[in-house]
């Protein structure tokens, strides 16, 4: 396939032209979705241990902590273990890691919205969630063209 250059510069203002294909916006939003669900859920489920942005237990619903053989933090451990790997998983496989994503993000907002507070949280989640399910819809056209580029 040839590829047809455009006026369209890198950011970085060095004059090279890029390849059209790169250039269309359906392609650039899914390289910042991709990108976003790769680093959130990695960033998100490392500070499960960390505690540097919040504490995540917190978010955990007193009715799901009852009906674990785990204590909540233990629990919460294990959320941030599903969810690096739901980053990892987007890395390499975004049509499969991206719906992942989405659907935890759904139980996160079930979680929340049975606490009866944090309601800023689940709006904010169920944002997340739908560009997860979009990232995933645009995976089947971008993911498989990334793959017939790189051979």
């Amino acid at each position: 396939m040839e590829v047809i250059m455009t006026s369209i510069h890198a950011a970085t203002g060095d004059g090279q032209a890029i390849p059209r294909e790169q250039a269309r916006p359906a392609r650039q939003a899914y390289q910042i979705l991709h990108f976003g669900f790769v680093a959130a859920p990695i960033l998100a489920g490392a500070d499960k241990f960390l505690h540097l942005l919040c504490n995540w237990d917190q978010y955990l619903a007193p009715w799901i902590a009852r009906l674990s053989p785990i204590n909540g933090h233990s629990l919460m451990l294990a959320a941030g273990i599903v969810e690096i790997a739901a980053g990892i998983l987007v890395a390499f496989k975004p049509r499969i890691g991206a719906p992942i994503v989405g659907a935890w993000l759904c139980f996160i907002i079930l979680n929340l919205l049975t606490m009866g507070t944090f309601f800023d949280v689940a709006l904010r989640d169920l944002g997340l969630a739908l560009g997860a399910f979009a990232l995933s819809r645009l995976a089947i056209e971008f993911d498989s063209e990334i793959r017939r580029e790189s051979r």
